[in-house]
C-alpha cells in the first residue's frame, strides 16, 4: 500500500523525467537536423519523410541511448530541491526512516527500467530499423561501409562451409569462390568458381566457370559457365554495421548471435554486448537511483547545483567505465557479460558506501 508521501516522491520523479527527457530530445532533434540537413536536400528528402520516416523512430531510440543518464539527472534534481526545502528532513522527523523513504524511489525507479526493457526487447529494434533504413537512403550511410572484403569465411549451416577470396560490396559480386559440405568430417561436395554473383531481382546467387564435384552418395563431376546456386547467405550481411544490432528484437538477436556463432562472424562479441546489456539496463536504473539519492538527500549550502555537478561526475564516470569495459570486451581481453556487469557491481557498492555515509 502507498503511502501519500510515496505516491508525492513517485509523481516528482516520474514528472521531472519525463519533462528532463523531452527538453533533451528537443534539443538533440534541433542538433541533429542541423548537422545532417545537408544531407537531407543532396538526397531530396521530403519534409514528411524526415518528420515521420526518421525524427518519429529517432526518439526511442535518443531515449534508450540516454535513459540512465535522465533517471539520474531527475533524481539529483527534484531531491536536491526536496533536500533545500527541507522536505526530508521533515519526513525523517516524522518518524519515517531513510531506508524507508528509499522505498518509492525504487519503484519508480522499476517502473522506468521494466519500460525500458520492454522498449529495449521489441519497440526500440523495431524503430532502429526504420531508422537505419532512412539513414541508408538519406544520410549515405552505406559510404561508411568498406569497398570490399577480402578472405570471407562463413560456416553457412552444420557442415557447410563458404570460402570467397575477394568480395565488392558495392556491387555484390564475389571472385574465387569455394563452397564445400562435410559428412561426419569428410568432404563429399565441393563447388569451385571464378565468380560469384547476387542477383537482388531473383534474390538469388549464380556462380561463373564453376566446377562442381559430388564424392557421396556417387562420385560426379559438372563444369560449365553459369549457374544458379542456392546459399544461406545475403550480401546484405556486409552492409550491417556494428553499432546497428539494437534492430532486432529479443527473439532476433538470440537467433543472430546462434547464427553468427556458428559462421564464426567476428561481429558476434557486439551482438552479445547489445543482449547483455538489454538484461542488466533495469539494474543500472536501480544502482543509479541509489546513488543520485544518497548523493542529493543532504541539505548544503551549494544547494541543487553542487548536487548536480557531483552526481554528474559520477554518472560520466559509470558511464565511462562502461565504454572501457565494452572496449576490453571487443578486443577479447573480457567476456561480454563481464564487460556490462562490472561497472554495474563497482557503481552498486559506491552506491551502498554512500547510502551508509548520507546523514539521516
Amino acid at each position: 500500500m502507498l503511502s501519500i508521501i510515496d505516491k508525492y516522491i513517485i509523481r516528482k520523479f516520474l514528472s521531472t523525467f519525463f519533462f528532463s527527457v523531452f527538453l533533451i530530445i528537443c534539443i538533440a532533434i534541433v542538433i541533429d537536423l542541423s548537422e545532417k540537413i545537408d544531407d537531407f536536400i543532396e538526397n531530396k528528402a521530403t519534409t514528411k519523410q524526415i518528420v515521420f520516416d526518421y525524427y518519429l523512430f529517432f526518439i526511442p531510440s535518443f531515449y534508450n541511448l540516454f535513459n540512465n543518464l535522465f533517471v539520474f539527472i531527475a533524481v539529483i534534481f527534484f531531491t536536491s530541491k526536496m533536500a533545500g526545502n527541507s522536505e526530508i528532513v521533515a519526513m525523517l522527523s516524522s518518524g519515517i526512516s531513510f531506508r524507508r523513504l528509499l522505498r518509492p524511489y525504487f519503484i519508480a525507479a522499476i517502473v522506468l527500467g521494466s519500460i525500458s526493457f520492454l522498449l529495449n526487447s521489441w519497440l526500440i529494434p523495431y524503430c532502429d530499423k526504420k531508422k537505419v533504413d532512412f539513414e541508408n537512403a538519406y544520410i549515405n550511410g552505406r559510404k561508411n561501409v568498406d569497398t570490399w572484403r577480402n578472405n570471407v569465411h562463413r560456416q553457412l549451416q552444420p557442415g557447410e562451409f563458404m570460402y570467397i577470396d575477394n568480395f565488392v560490396i558495392k556491387d555484390s559480386l564475389g571472385y574465387r569462390f569455394t563452397l564445400e559440405r562435410f559428412v561426419d568430417l569428410k568432404l563429399v561436395y565441393k563447388l569451385s568458381a571464378d565468380k560469384l554473383m547476387w542477383s537482388a531481382d531473383s534474390a538469388s546467387w549464380a556462380v561463373v566457370n564453376y566446377v562442381e564435384r559430388t564424392m557421396y552418395p556417387k562420385r560426379t563431376f559438372e563444369k560449365g559457365d553459369k549457374k544458379l546456386i542456392a546459399l544461406k547467405f545475403n550480401p546484405e550481411e556486409f552492409f550491417m554495421r556494428k553499432e546497428d544490432a539494437g534492430i532486432f528484437n529479443n527473439k532476433q538477436l538470440k537467433e543472430l548471435i546462434a547464427n553468427e556463432r556458428m559462421r564464426g562472424a567476428e561481429q558476434v562479441e557486439y551482438y552479445l554486448l547489445e543482449s547483455y546489456r538489454r538484461s542488466a539496463m533495469p539494474f543500472s536504473t536501480l544502482v543509479l537511483t541509489l546513488i543520485a539519492f544518497s548523493v542529493s538527500s543532504r541539505k548544503t549550502r551549494g544547494g541543487v547545483g553542487l548536487h548536480i555537478g557531483f552526481g554528474l561526475a559520477l554518472a560520466f564516470s559509470f558511464i565511462f567505465l562502461s565504454e572501457m569495459t565494452r572496449t576490453f570486451s571487443h578486443s577479447g581481453s573480457l567476456p561480454p557479460w563481464l564487460a556490462i556487469w562490472i561497472p554495474i557491481f563497482v557503481y552498486a557498492l559506491i552506491g551502498l558506501y554512500l547510502f551508509k555515509k548520507a546523514p539521516k
